[in-house]
């Protein structure tokens, strides 16, 4: 199934959303005591799944994705885990080394946002502001000291991470997680697809597209580490909570290796995509 949490016109929050037919159709409305956000459904582990599954959506109200704004594909996540250096061209590129463990960093709650708003932030902060599409990785059931072979049992889903860095921020501090948790640097979504529809994750093709150039093209099979493998390795020093974001790292094509450097600039459109999950679209404002 796919979801997307949507807010409707002349309503200030967002709904979880079922989406059938390029539809949404607010999950609250198929039954009483349906789920809001999609953390709660998660909650409700494979019983409540089921049960959305199930539902009648025949005589529910209909909503056309073009009528609706889309917030964050998951809004309150336990954590959003961010894998570093997981592409091999993107290391290099960077000038990184890619380490014989994963590279792993936190991004701020703040920094969440959805599919087609608009991410500012002031020129004096940073002008050398980059793109990352990532695969974004959402846990169903606890997991902890799991193996790589039983990894993929606990996810509940996958989405479309746009992982925004500021580069210069990035190469001046000992750590990642500022440098990619201003202000509505993580966009995701807009749509969370469930396990099922994704029959093998290093199988995805991986691509953004800034200003009408594509500047990413690329495939999940060149993961330094499966998906598998990143889980298990996070679940050994610590349980990963259903709901938890993992976003899985980028491929090669950042503005900052190219020459000459492009990165996102006032009035900037990008659009990261993941085959069979969506396309993610961020509009950039540069602030004085």
């Amino acid at each position: 199934m796919r979801f997307a949490h949507i807010v409707l016109p002349g309503h200030a929050d967002s709904r979880l959303a079922v989406i059938d037919d390029g539809d949404a159709i607010v999950v609250e409305d198929l039954f009483s005591g349906a789920p809001q956000h999609l953390e709660q459904l998660i909650a409700g582990g494979d019983e409540l799944l089921d049960r959305v599954r199930r539902a009648d959506v025949s005589a529910a109200a209909r909503h056309s994705l073009a009528d609706v704004e889309f917030d964050s594909a998951v809004r309150t996540p336990p954590v959003v885990l961010a894998v570093g250096l997981n592409y091999a061209a993107h290391s290099s590129e960077l000038g990184l080394k890619t380490d014989s463990t994963p590279t792993v960093f936190v991004l701020w709650p703040n920094s969440l946002t959805g599919h087609e708003r608009t991410t500012a932030w002031h020129r004096s902060l940073s002008e050398s502001i980059d793109y990352e599409a990532e695969l974004g990785v959402i846990i169903g059931t606890a997991a902890k000291d799991v193996s790589a072979e039983d990894a993929l049992d606990h996810v509940w889903g996958y989405t479309v991470v746009n992982d925004i860095t500021a580069r210069d921020i990035q190469y001046s501090e000992a750590q990642w997680s500022r440098c990619k948790s201003f202000d509505g640097f993580t966009p995701t979504g807009p749509f969370v697809v469930t396990a099922d529809e994704v029959p093998d994750p290093q199988n995805l093709h991986i691509w953004t597209v800034l200003d009408g150039h594509t500047v990413q093209d690329a495939s999940t099979a060149q993961m330094v580490r499966p998906v598998s493998k990143l889980i298990s390795h996070l679940s050994a020093s610590a349980t990963l909570l259903p709901g938890t974001l993992i976003s899985t790292g980028s491929p090669g094509g950042a503005g900052y290796s190219r020459d000459p450097q492009i990165f996102l600039r006032d009035r900037s459109t990008v659009t990261v995509g993941i085959d069979g999950i969506g396309e993610l679209t961020t509009h950039c404002r540069v602030m004085d």
